[in-house]
């Protein structure tokens, strides 16, 4: 079953399933969508051991999508869910290397070709 979230800057499908659920993100996480992100993805935390972020059709984020995303990830660990990135562009990539982050979500050494120092 699928929930759509639609938002004029970024729309968010959920697909479940018993092992994770998948948030695909369509769209620009920004100052402006940041919020729908969290809200959208946090009650998800408590009802599955997986939540996975499909970031294929994401064509912009900014700092405060960054922020979004790490205070996913902070909520994810306290509740002893895991939180994955996938399908991220090159563009997303490099931010994601550029900041660090590569290194804080697990999984994402497949995902973006990076291997911590």
């Amino acid at each position: 079953m699928a929930d759509l979230a639609p938002n004029p800057e970024l729309n968010l499908e959920t697909v479940r399933t018993p092992e994770e659920i998948t948030v695909r993100c369509t769209g620009r996480i920004t100052s402006a969508t940041s919020a729908l992100l969290q809200t959208t993805v946090r009650p998800l935390l408590s009802e599955t051991k997986l939540v996975v972020l499909d970031l294929t059709n994401v064509t912009y984020m900014d700092s405060s999508g960054l922020g979004a995303i790490v205070g996913l990830y902070i909520s994810a660990k306290r509740q002893k869910c895991g939180l994955k990135l996938i399908n991220l562009s090159q563009r997303l990539q490099e931010l994601f290397r550029i900041t660090k982050l590569a290194a804080v979500f697990e999984g994402h050494e497949d995902f973006l070709g990076y291997t911590p120092d």
